[in-house]
């Protein structure tokens, strides 16, 4: 039967003392000081993470529909690269091996985890992108050129502002999903919410630990589908998809 002590929360995680306040006390490092720590470090990890896919899927989308043949190859590798590779090794390779290979590049592991999570994301959000690109009509992109716009200044001013409209509800969905994927930092010893569960599950029961730890996930990922749900709204365009 599961022990269901709460107190745990207020105890120092070194000397085992109760703290006077379960968080922020002076010269205790509580466990939910521990646990919000590590919620602290799972949404930096996730945002950034976010922004690097976003913006690494962006480009590699716009290349899959470019009419150069050898970039929209090239822009196809590098999806099936990053899509069929699983994210926990792709972790390992940047930890383990890109260092070694390329010294210069022996960063943090925090930045490493966020490249890895990005690039492994921003394979999925490269097909949303040009899943949004392709559902619009060619005119769109013909009208843009006979304006006189270059290629680069048609997805810029027309074809992506569009497309991103169109596909807010399939990343919000990438974006939720790297909240959970976030829990892989662990394996490269990053305190993040999945590590702490793991080491203060140690001191109590399972349930005790991992019940608030799967709500601050579940929160987060909330939070991330309501933002963009409140997005979608403000941007949707009249007459695409049902927007109206």
């Amino acid at each position: 039967m599961a022990s269901w002590d709460w107190q745990l929360y207020c105890t120092d995680m070194v000397t085992a003392e109760v703290a006077p306040k379960c968080f922020g006390a002076p010269g205790y490092d509580t466990y939910l000081d521990a646990m919000m720590r590590g919620w602290g470090w799972t949404m930096f990890v996730s945002i950034l993470g976010l922004l690097v896919a976003l913006v690494a899927g962006s480009l590699i989308g716009v290349l899959r529909t470019a009419p150069n043949k050898k970039l929209a190859l090239l822009g196809e590798a590098w999806t099936e690269l990053f899509r069929n590779i699983p994210l926990i090794v792709q972790l390992f390779v940047w930890y383990h091996v890109i260092p070694r290979l390329f010294p210069v590049l022996d960063l943090p592991p925090s930045v490493l985890v966020v490249i890895a999570i990005g690039l492994f994301t921003s394979a999925r959000v490269a097909e949303q992108v040009k899943a949004g690109i392709l559902t619009l009509p060619k005119g769109q992109r013909y009208a843009g050129q006979a304006l006189g716009m270059t290629l680069p200044q048609t997805y810029r001013y027309v074809l992506l502002p569009m497309a991103f409209r169109i596909v807010i509800p399939p990343l919000t969905s990438e974006s939720m999903n790297i909240v959970k994927n976030s829990a892989v930092a662990f394996a490269v010893s990053i305190p993040d919410l999945a590590q702490f569960s793991l080491q203060a599950s140690e001191q109590s029961s399972f349930v005790q630990i991992f019940l608030p730890v799967t709500i601050l996930y579940f929160v987060s990922a909330y939070a991330i589908n309501r933002v963009a749900k409140v997005i979608e709204w403000y941007v949707r365009v009249p007459g695409i998809l049902g927007a109206k």
